[in-house]
Formats: structure tokens, C-alpha cells, sequence
């Protein structure tokens, strides 16, 4: 019996044209059947005189069987089959119903996240300043000299933003905590759906399966567990931005998105100065090749301009409705960066607040300003390369990166892009075989550490006592990681256009598939 389990596998009884031959167990018999053979010593006893002289066989015999055979099964068949469908019963619910098993993993992490952030006690006081803001319209007051919270703080953002919170007034504080711990929780769904539709991915599994996944394990990163502990709007900002940039380039109305989330912070302005910048490449080029005025009309320059349009109806919006605060914060409130809030402290991870406690002074004053100008025309040379090479989701990427990098004050909230970077380190990591994939799933590991370790909170820090001002060489790199990660990115970047050069012939909007980390 083993010497006939072990023929069922030997090419002796396969066929080119044939896939599945071999020994077989018959499963049923058929009176009509004229496939089913047993022949010479293969043959049963108490079979039954074929059509053609052979005895075909009973059910759970083993005989040959030729191509197309009904009625049998191979041992291989009968094993495999076996083992799915008894041994492993978690396993095929995951391959016949991916998507389901996803969600309800998304659904179990959500409930612990959101059940961690409770007993810890999150008083989400940027959503309470939000809703301060809404009353202050309702009420007509000055919205730029109201302070909210036990902790003061006052209103940084623009003042179409208040106009948008004046819906949390008609809620109870309960019910807006609620509110706005789901809204953020879909929010981050978007992010990824938008993320991995930035980086064509996946290629196998829905993409639903595979949103629903990642935003199960990234809902622990510390920019967004942050975002949610203060109620804050980054991933609402995210999310506008990643769905401009993932519209199709015929679509005329992409770059509304941008324009609304430079309204509510000015910080997103920099994705239309980088389409804007890269529109104006392309439309050199197609001038240099002989196109005609209209053809350099290209998308970028076309979305690029209907962001600035937006961004300027929402200013247009609040000049109208609030006359005063508008003009106080164009003329005033928009100048005073150190309004927001210390600078040298370990939450504001840009290079002003890395380099403030790199020299152990609350206002690096001329070294910020030289690092922030190179560092965002640099950022900003990138991130044009990359979207002409077609390499749209590093460019997305290193735009947000120097965005976060040259503010004067980005929060570590602020760094939610991290959901975009990991994806995309990822999605390196699965382009290659060998060892520039482990190279990328290094660099996605050491990316996903650095984000969910909360290691930038490991040195002392403590609110207007400027402990950060005394810190020392291991305690300035962790509180300097998510600029640290910033500056990486930007390399990886370079490195990557560095490779792309010379490979004439390339489509540019392939993805570089070969090329490794640091390579």
C-alpha cells in the first residue's frame, strides 16, 4: 500500500497535457463512467466488466487513472483536502473570508485601543479648545484672546477652522469625546485605504483585507494614539490631502482637498507649492519638446491652482463671517510661532525644537533658519523629482516630511504621516526578493519601532520647567527621532532618484523594484 501511496506522486503516470493522473482512491461509481480503469494487479476482486474489457473498480479502491477521470481523488488531492478543511479550520476562514477576519481583528484592536485610552483617563483637551472656539463664534467674541482648559491655551489656528467646530457646541461633552474617538478611528481607516492605493498595493488580497489589517496594527503608533489622546484633527488633515493625491489626473476638481486642509492649518499649503513647482517642470518640458501652450497647461499646474482657489475661498468664507479675527490672524496671530507653544520641549518634533535643545536655548533664531531653508528646498527638489520619475507616493511622502521638518512647531500628533511612511517602506520590501527585501523589512521594522516605542517620552520632560534644556547626548537623539526619521526619509529619497537615473528606457511610472536600502 505505501509503495502505491509513494507511485501516486511519480511522473511515470502524468502526462504534459494532463495534470492530474496517477493512482487514485475511486470516490464513487457511476454505471454510465467509461474513464475508470483497473487493470493487471491494480485490479479489485469485486469489481465489474468495463466496456472495454477492464474491471473497473469500487469505491475506495485504488487504481490508474487517465485525464478528466470524475470519480476518483489522488492521495496528494485527498491529503491536502483533508488537512484544510479539518487541520486547520482558522486557516480557511482566513482564505475564504479575508476580509471578515480583518475586520473583526481591526474591530478587537480599535476596542483595546479605545479601551486603554479610558482607563487611562485621556482628557482629549485639544477637542475641548476646539469646542471653546465654536462657542466664541456662537457668542461673538474675540476668538484670538479666548484661553480654554485649566491649561490656557489659546486658538493657534485659522479662523476657518472655528467656523468648522461650532458643530461640537451642540454636543455634550460625553457624546463629543465619543464622537470624536470614532470619527478619528474611521479616519485612520481612510488613511491607510488612501495609503495603500497611493503605493498599488495590494496585489492579491482585497484591498479591504489588507486596510483593515494594517490599521489594526497601526492604530498603536505614538503620533496616532497621540492624535486620539487630545482629540486632535491630523488624521483629518491626512486623509483630505491623500485623497487629492490619489485622484485620477483628469479629474479637474483634485486639489480641493489640499485647499481645505491649508484652511484649517497652513502646514498642508506646502503639497500645492510642490504640485505647483512640479507643473511648471513639466510645462518647460513639453514647451521645450514643440507642445503648445495649452498642452503645458498640465494637471499638477491645474490642481495645484484649484488648491490655492479653495484656500482662498475658505479665507475669503471667514473674512466674511468673522471680519475682526480674520484680520487679526493674517496680520498678527499668523507671526507669532512661539504663540503655540515652547519651542524647545520634547513634543515639538521639528528641527527648530531639535536644534533648541541641541544648543539649550528656547530660540535657535539664524541655525533654524538656515536649516529649515535647505532643508525645505531640498525636501521640496525631491519630492518634484520623484512625482516627474512617476514615483508618486515617495513624492506624496517626502513632501510631508519636509513639511513636518520646517514648521516651527510640529507636534509628534503632527507625525501621523508615519501611517504613509510605513506603508510605503513596506510596499518597498515586498517589490524585492532576497537580501534588498531584508534590507526594506529592516528599514520597515526600524520605522515601526521608532514610531510605536514612544521612545521620544522616555527623557524628562515636564511642562514650563525646561528640563529638556539640560539633556544629554542619548536623551537629544531620542527626543530628536521623528526629525531623525524625517532626515532618513529624505535621503532614502535621494538615493532612490540617485539610482533611477540612468535607467533609460524605464517607464517612469514603474515602480523601482530592484533597488535596495542604501544601495
Amino acid at each position: 500500500m505505501q509503495a502505491l501511496y509513494q507511485l501516486s506522486y511519480s511522473p511515470v503516470f502524468c502526462f504534459r497535457a494532463a495534470p492530474r493522473c496517477g493512482i487514485a482512491y475511486i470516490t464513487r461509481t457511476s454505471p454510465a463512467s467509461a474513464k475508470s480503469f483497473c487493470q493487471g494487479p491494480y485490479s479489485a476482486t469485486r469489481g465489474t466488466q468495463g466496456p472495454f474489457g477492464a474491471t473497473r473498480g469500487t469505491v475506495g479502491d485504488l487504481c490508474p487513472i487517465r485525464p478528466g477521470e470524475p470519480y476518483a481523488v489522488t492521495a496528494l488531492e485527498l491529503e491536502q483536502s483533508t488537512d484544510a478543511a479539518g487541520a486547520r479550520p482558522g486557516k480557511g476562514l482566513l482564505r475564504r473570508h479575508p476580509t471578515l477576519a480583518a475586520a473583526l481583528g481591526c474591530l478587537a484592536s480599535f476596542a483595546a485601543f479605545w479601551t486603554a485610552q479610558r482607563l487611562l483617563n485621556v482628557t482629549m483637551i485639544d477637542l475641548m479648545v476646539y469646542r471653546a472656539e465654536g462657542f466664541t463664534v456662537r457668542n461673538g467674541e474675540s476668538l484670538y484672546d479666548m484661553v480654554a482648559t485649566s491649561a490656557h491655551l489659546p486658538n493657534t489656528y485659522p479662523p476657518f477652522a472655528a467656523l468648522l467646530f461650532t458643530p461640537l457646541t451642540l454636543l455634550g461633552v460625553p457624546a463629543m469625546r465619543t464622537v470624536a474617538t470614532a470619527g478619528n478611528l474611521l479616519l485612520l481607516v481612510g488613511v491607510v485605504h488612501l495609503s495603500l492605493r497611493l503605493v498599488g498595493r495590494p496585489r492579491r488580497l482585497p484591498r479591504p483585507a489588507a486596510t483593515f489589517a494594517v490599521s489594526a496594527l497601526l492604530v498603536w503608533c505614538e503620533p496616532v494614539w497621540t492624535t486620539l489622546r487630545y482629540g486632535q484633527i491630523n488624521l483629518l488633515i491626512a486623509v483630505l490631502v491623500l485623497w487629492d493625491l490619489t485622484r485620477a489626473d483628469t479629474r479637474r476638481l483634485a486639489g480641493i482637498g489640499i485647499g481645505v486642509a491649508a484652511g484649517l492649518k497652513l502646514t498642508p499649503a506646502l503639497f500645492a507649492v510642490f504640485l505647483a513647482l512640479a507643473g511648471l517642470v513639466r510645462a518647460g518640458q513639453l514647451l521645450r519638446s514643440g507642445a503648445g501652450a495649452r498642452a503645458a497647461w498640465n494637471p499638477w499646474l491645474r490642481q495645484a491652482a484649484v488648491a490655492t482657489a479653495t484656500f482662498l475661498a475658505t479665507a475669503l468664507l471667514s473674512a466674511l463671517a468673522l471680519p475682526r479675527d480674520s484680520y487679526r490672524f493674517w496680520t498678527e496671530i499668523v507671526y507669532a510661532t512661539d504663540r503655540v507653544g515652547e519651542v524647545e520641549i520634547t513634543a515639538n518634533q521639528s528641527l527648530r525644537g531639535a536644534l533648541a535643545r541641541l544648543l539649550h536655548t528656547h530660540d535657535p533664531g539664524a541655525a533654524w533658519l538656515v536649516a529649515a531653508g535647505l532643508t525645505g528646498a531640498l525636501g521640496l527638489a525631491l519630492a518634484v523629482a520623484s512625482l516627474l520619475r512617476g514615483q508618486r507616493a515617495w513624492a506624496a511622502v517626502a513632501c510631508a516630511a519636509t513639511a513636518l521638518l520646517v514648521s516651527p512647531i510640529s507636534w509628534s500628533h503632527h507625525w501621523v504621516w508615519c501611517v504613509p511612511m510605513l506603508i510605503l517602506a513596506g510596499s518597498e520590501a515586498l517589490h524585492r526578493t532576497g537580501t534588498p527585501a531584508r534590507r526594506w523589512w529592516l528599514t520597515t521594522g526600524a520605522l515601526g519601532l521608532l514610531f510605536c516605542s514612544f521612545a521620544l517620552w522616555w527623557v524628562p520632560h515636564r511642562w514650563h520647567q525646561h528640563e529638556e534644556l539640560h539633556q544629554n547626548g542619548v536623551q537629544m537623539l531620542l527626543s530628536g527621532s521623528y526629525p531623525l526619521a524625517g532626515l532618513a526619509l529624505s535621503a532614502l529619497t535621494g538615493a532612490r532618484l540617485w539610482r533611477l537615473r540612468g535607467r533609460a528606457g524605464q517607464s517612469d511610472a514603474r515602480p523601482s523594484a530592484d533597488l535596495a536600502v542604501g544601495s
